[in-house]
């Protein structure tokens, strides 16, 4: 029921309360006319000599009187109508019974705001019941909220969980809105701000997601992150660093759907988690999902092919393409050509454990990693986005001949443009306050950084809120935004 203030509520009423008085005085003085106007003319009647005159007079004057009272109530009867106020039953908006409405329409909107809107994404839970999604439509009518999208998940148990895309007034809080689908039979709602990415229809978007998949097994576990909204995704790999099997890598085939998580076979090997706390998946996504995985295992190990040819300040030309497992022989060697300290500042751990990580850094299950070689095809340089969960990881290893010319910077623009296009709100760099040539690739970005130390190690932030506010990014070589296509692109 649409809230309203004493005086907003009364308002209205009073210009019809003050015609009713109106009428009652004006036919009560009329009344005590007629009276006295009776009684003078019986008195001249039985005393005067003028008796039959009198009779005249006073029924002209009645008949002046009835011809004044009529032309008065029409002119008022004609008069402009004053603003109504919706009536109120005392009932709350939405349904007493399902399937029956009740309720008062919105108050005016205030006309500084009128015309502004939110959208927001919402789900609710209702009874599986004829007349449930017709309250729903109903409740939001009221409030004069648009539904853009609807999305229905049937539920094994019965019920089901609809999901709409909203355009709702600006001054319309979320509290109201929640409030409004709950008198209306709706629970278990959830509500947030949604964006212009999400106008996109739900098949439109799942094709798209599908297509990215093919083309890329690095954007799986980004493909489902967007499919599913706000969740954490951790790929747990079949075997451990040291070779052996991981017994949390196991789940099976068909997959585990447990209220907010839900466990996928991953193609590559172990399993793929899915964590969401604040929303249970219904059945319908987990099929989705499982989809997209079942996609990504009939594919196979794909990355793209194409590279750029740079030339750096000295004239030296380098190659940056897509790295994967293929390139494990070549990055080993690579760790052959490094220094300890170089090692030591890139994996913060014993140097003779670096190979171990290669198998999962170079997997594009893990995130996506840039290679770059001379024109030899020796690897001299590896550039790592890692998916960390809900957060985003950089990491840069040059090797040691190779330092200092450019390079580290222009692995990591590039990087930092990937993670934009994944609609990573930031990524981090975990380093050492030494290891100047990184902390100066990160101030060289432009971008706004948070710098923590954490248990001796620097831990540096950069937020891509104001990139992302903006059009798709391309970094080039000297840190401006601009195309980072080299002279010659080569597929």
């Amino acid at each position: 029921m649409t809230d309203r203030s004493p005086a907003s509520a009364s308002r209205p009423h009073r210009p019809q309360r003050a015609h009713h008085w109106r009428h009652d005085l004006v036919e009560l003085a009329a009344l005590f006319c007629a009276v006295a106007v009776a009684d003078a003319l019986a008195n001249l009647v039985v005393h005067g000599p003028r008796g039959p005159v009198m009779l005249v007079a006073s029924a002209i004057a009645l008949l002046v009187t009835a011809a004044f009272h009529t032309w008065w109530a029409r002119r008022h009867s004609h008069a402009p109508p004053g603003p109504t106020a919706p009536s109120d039953t005392g009932a709350p908006a939405g349904t007493t019974a399902r399937g029956s409405t009740a309720g008062t329409a919105p108050a005016p909107a205030d006309p500084a705001t009128e015309g502004a809107t939110a959208l927001w994404r919402m789900r609710t839970t209702v009874r599986d019941e004829p007349g449930s999604l017709a309250a729903l439509c109903t409740a939001l009518a009221h409030h004069r909220v648009d539904i853009l999208t609807l999305q229905t998940h049937p539920l094994p148990e019965g019920g089901t969980v609809d999901e709409f895309l909203l355009r709702a007034p600006q001054e319309l809080p979320s509290a109201e809105l929640t409030r409004a689908v709950a008198r209306a039979g709706g629970h278990s709602t959830w509500i947030e701000r949604a964006d212009a990415h999400d106008l996109v229809d739900t098949p439109t978007r799942v094709l798209g997601l599908a297509t990215r998949t093919a083309l890329d097994a690095a954007e799986l576990p980004l493909a489902l992150r967007q499919l599913l909204g706000r969740c954490t995704i951790h790929s747990i790999p079949a075997t451990t660093l040291t070779g052996r099997p991981n017994a949390a890598a196991s789940a099976p085939v068909e997959g585990v759907l447990e209220a907010t998580t839900m466990r996928l076979r991953d193609p590559s090997g172990g399993v793929i988690t899915v964590d969401r706390p604040y929303l249970p998946f219904t059945p319908t996504e987990f099929a989705r999902a499982r989809a997209l995985v079942e996609l990504d295992a009939r594919l196979g190990p794909r990355v793209p092919r194409s590279q750029d040819v740079l030339t750096l300040p000295e004239g030296n030309e380098i190659t940056v393409r897509r790295a994967d497992g293929s390139d494990v022989v070549a990055a080993r060697a690579m760790h052959d050509r490094c220094s300890e300290r170089t090692l030591g500042l890139r994996y913060h751990g014993p140097v003779a454990d670096a190979d171990r990580y290669l198998g999962h850094l170079l997997s594009p299950r893990f995130g996506r990693t840039l290679a770059a070689t001379t024109t030899s095809g020796k690897l001299v340089a590896l550039g790592h986005l890692l998916w960390d969960g809900d957060e985003t990881e950089v990491a840069l290893l040059i090797e040691d001949d190779w330092q200092r010319r450019g390079i580290g910077s222009e692995l990591l623009r590039r990087l930092i443009a990937m993670a934009v296009e994944a609609r990573c709100d930031s990524v981090y760099a975990v380093t050492q306050a030494s290891n100047t040539g990184m902390v100066a690739a990160m101030r060289g970005l432009g971008l706004p950084l948070d710098y923590q130390i954490e248990e001796g190690t620097l831990v540096i932030t950069a937020r891509l809120d104001a990139v992302r506010a903006g059009s798709r990014p391309s970094y080039g070589p000297q840190g401006g935004q601009r195309s980072y296509e080299s002279p010659r692109h080569q597929n």
